[in-house]
């Protein structure tokens, strides 16, 4: 039954994800010039609350909240889509809430990666915090009894209708952790993929076009190295390298081997063509000197900086620079295009909002969770450059911003999520890492590295 159920889950996604999307996206108008919401008119208007949030905020109102806090966590960047989105619904809770203390704490992702199990466990767990969706992290902890159920929550303040059954799928978890069904153990407000960033300036001068065929872009790196620049800004200390492996791998996958990796609904050759190719081909990008073998002890923090500052005119990551790179970067122009050839890519909804079982204000989390679901913050995010799930797309005026929606919605019509490759199995992430890290460094050869992530992978199966 688990089997028959995930396989036929991808067709279902594509066409709800595809209807919303459409659905929002009707009546767009862009307007050239327009540029990216700052932290100022994102707080204005979360101030300036519409009542969209009646579920929470307008309730709320009547009470006193003097005396409680809310303790929150969350590692997004302060000037990313998704952190300005969320300052701003910090913002309206308290004005919402009178008298309540809002209590931030800034986390990385590998902090939070890496300390959950053992926080959500003691007393000092938050209220509310972003945690990574999928049946090796959100699924582990749910099916462990540290996450709350949501289930309830999400019927009675309407969340399972603002988000559609596919967003729900990474919301949604069995009693085992597997993800897709079962009960809400957490809530996403955005949506997400990985793309290819390029430095326009760069492939003008060089005379690079924007290619269409993994071949073409392995000539347009090529001609890059050529000229004395390493092609490819990536970070191998955390997730960076190895969706680019996962990438190249996609590049040789269809639909029922992401279903086979990603759900175990079949075996997975780790030594088949599939993965062969996305670690082979990585290796010899490092050999060619399209990445450097630097990238082995960088981070994803550096890897964006080295982009910004025009040292490496490629980056292969995710939608969530794209709110930062609108606003940082002033001295050359930019854009994106997805994986040249893929028909697949690594995506889906956003991170998860979860509410820890031992939160002891779990009535303000749910309250603050609802603002970040309604349409006010959820245009906020949109134009400061996110994937919103709920936005008035009519008020997103930035050509840009239209491009970033534009292509996730063709991803998502041509059934292009494939998820993310730390997903199958429980502390998998750590285990990419370091293999990508071996990989970049050139201590473990492509052989060595299949063997080394496939073990987890097979002892990590449900």
């Amino acid at each position: 039954m688990f089997r028959t159920m995930r396989k036929s889950f991808s067709v279902l996604v594509v066409a709800a994800m595809t209807f919303g999307l459409a659905a929002c996206n009707a009546g767009s108008t862009p307007t050239p010039g327009a540029s990216a919401s700052t932290g100022a008119s994102a707080s204005s208007a979360a101030s300036a609350s519409t009542g969209a949030s009646a579920s929470s905020a307008a309730s709320a109102t009547t009470k006193d909240y003097t005396g409680r806090t809310l303790t929150l966590w969350h590692y997004e960047a302060a000037d990313s889509a998704m952190g300005i989105a969320w300052t701003a619904a910090i913002q309206q809770f308290k004005d919402t809430h009178p008298g309540v203390t809002v209590k931030f704490e800034q986390k990385g992702f590998e902090q939070i990666q890496t300390t959950a199990q053992m926080v959500l466990n003691s007393d000092q767990a938050p209220d509310v915090l972003e945690y990574n969706k999928g049946a090796a992290t959100a699924g582990l902890l749910s099916s462990q009894g540290l996450l709350t159920d949501l289930t309830d929550v999400a019927k009675t303040r309407g969340w399972d209708k603002i988000l559609s059954p596919s967003l729900q799928t990474t919301c949604m978890y069995t009693d085992k952790g597997i993800m897709g069904s079962g009960k809400w153990y957490g809530v996403s407000d955005y949506g997400e993929y990985v793309m290819v960033y390029y430095n326009k300036d760069m492939f003008a001068k060089y005379n690079v076009q924007v290619p269409t065929t993994l071949d073409q872009f392995q000539a347009a790196l090529a001609t890059i190295k050529a000229a004395g620049i390493t092609p490819i800004s990536t970070a191998a200390a955390e997730y960076p390298a190895q969706q680019i492996i996962y990438e190249l791998t996609l590049s040789k996958a269809n639909r029922q081997w992401v279903n086979n990796y990603q759900i175990y609904a079949n075996p997975v050759d780790f030594n088949g063509p599939e993965l062969t190719f996305g670690a082979t081909t990585y290796a010899q990008w490092v050999q060619n000197g399209y990445i450097a073998k630097t990238a082995t002890s960088m981070k994803a923090e550096d890897m964006g900086v080295a982009f910004e500052k025009g040292t490496n005119p490629i980056m292969i990551s995710g939608s969530w620079w794209y709110g930062r790179f609108m606003k940082e970067i002033t001295n050359f122009k930019w854009g994106i295009f997805l994986f040249p050839g893929n028909t697949l890519d690594p995506g889906s909804g956003g991170n998860l909002w979860v509410v820890p079982n031992g939160a002891k204000n779990k009535d303000l989390a749910e309250d603050f969770i609802d603002i970040t679901l309604q349409k006010d913050n959820q245009t906020i995010l949109a134009n400061s450059g996110g994937i919103p799930v709920n936005a008035d797309l009519t008020q997103v005026t930035d050509p840009q911003i239209l491009v970033l929606n534009q292509n996730f919605s063709d991803l998502l019509k041509n059934d292009g999520i494939a998820y993310y490759p730390d997903w199958p199995a429980p502390n998998y992430y750590a285990k990419l890492v370091a293999g990508s890290q071996d990989l970049t460094n050139g201590s473990k050869t492509v052989a060595q590295y299949l063997t080394e992530i496939a073990a987890p992978y097979n002892a990590g199966k449900p």
